[in-house]
């Protein structure tokens, strides 16, 4: 590990410290693109930990919601038709794979394929 990256520990937050971790652990997945880099309307496959998990009705259907964090930004996955998925909670690590669009002005994909990953320590 160089001075600057023992120096940047030292001196960085705990946000940045897990920003660096997610990233960290995003690269480590082959094939995965990080959140910064997504285009609108294009195939992808990311890697992160959920955040968030939400239950939303649209348009009178039941959909699940996950905020899912790689180190460079957030992506909004939507389950239509789900109430919960097990598994699918805070602090858990995913690997998804969809098309990604925007909504609102933030990237989602819909109906994701999903792979559940270790927690970290398991």
């Amino acid at each position: 590990m160089s001075l600057r990256d023992r120096l940047h520990k030292v001196v960085a937050s705990q946000d940045e410290l897990e920003a660096d971790e997610e990233r960290e652990q995003a690269v480590r997945q082959v094939g995965c693109t990080p959140v910064a880099q997504l285009d609108n309307r294009s195939r992808a496959s990311v890697s992160g930990v959920i955040r968030s998990t939400t239950l939303r009705p649209r348009e009178g259907v039941p959909a699940l919601e996950a905020e899912l964090y790689d180190g460079t930004g957030t992506l909004d996955l939507v389950w239509l038709g789900r109430r919960e998925i097990s598994g699918i909670a805070p602090g858990r690590r995913l690997r998804i794979d969809g098309l990604v669009c925007l909504v609102d002005g933030r990237r989602t994909v819909f109906n994701p394929r999903y792979e559940l990953r270790p927690r970290p320590g398991e």
